[in-house]
């Protein structure tokens, strides 16, 4: 059994796991921006699970690097990710929300189109200590075409 924190143990702690879960993101982030499936890969639990629109759940990093390598073949991103929240839910569990906007390039079309999306990260610790994505689910925020 962990030994009670002190009041202030329990904010530092808070914050420190904020910090390196909003690294974390920016790091995916940069992944994302430079279209690399390994780092994005690397980002993700053994068992993580990637949730996008539209698409059945895809299970484990190897089917999440092929997932984005299909992405990264048809559309390169040019995103700013901001965080809205993060909330430490237990020692090894989070959970952050984001809004994200910028563009993508259409590569088949050449043409760039704005993108926006609000999205949902749980992050687990891993075993060396790491916040990684365990389930990451989004949705754009972009009007519906009329």
């Amino acid at each position: 059994m962990k030994p009670s924190l002190r009041p202030s143990d329990e904010d530092e702690a808070a914050t420190s796991a904020r910090q390196q879960i909003e690294n974390a993101l920016a790091q995916y982030e940069a992944a994302l921006n430079a279209s690399d499936t390994t780092a994005v890969a690397k980002m993700f639990v053994a068992d993580g699970v990637f949730m996008a629109p539209n698409n059945p759940s895809v299970i484990g990093t190897d089917a999440i690097q092929r997932a984005y390598d299909g992405i990264f073949e048809t559309i390169s991103f040019g995103t700013e990710l901001t965080v809205a929240e993060v909330v430490q839910t237990a020692s090894n569990w989070a959970f952050a929300r984001t809004n994200s906007k910028g563009f993508v390039t259409l590569k088949a079309l050449e043409q760039r189109v704005p993108d926006a999306n609000h999205e949902l990260f749980i992050f687990q610790m891993d075993a060396n200590d790491q916040w990684k994505i365990a389930r990451y689910s989004f949705a754009t925020t972009n009007p519906l075409p009329r």
